[in-house]
């Protein structure tokens, strides 16, 4: 499982943990998230997050 990291504000996205409020069920991949899909924070989009290492 990867994390992926908004570049803006740092959120977090595990593809371990999902966002279960958000209808993104534990073990999403980040390839299953929609294009549209904005971080949660900032309203950044999915094109602003890198794949991190925590």
């Amino acid at each position: 499982m990867k994390t992926y990291m908004c570049i803006i504000c740092g959120f977090i996205y595990s593809e371990k943990e999902g966002i279960p409020g958000e209808g993104i069920e534990p073990g999403t991949s980040w390839q299953e998230i929609p294009e549209s899909w904005t971080c949660p924070d900032c309203g950044m989009g999915k094109s602003d997050f890198i794949l991190t290492e925590i």
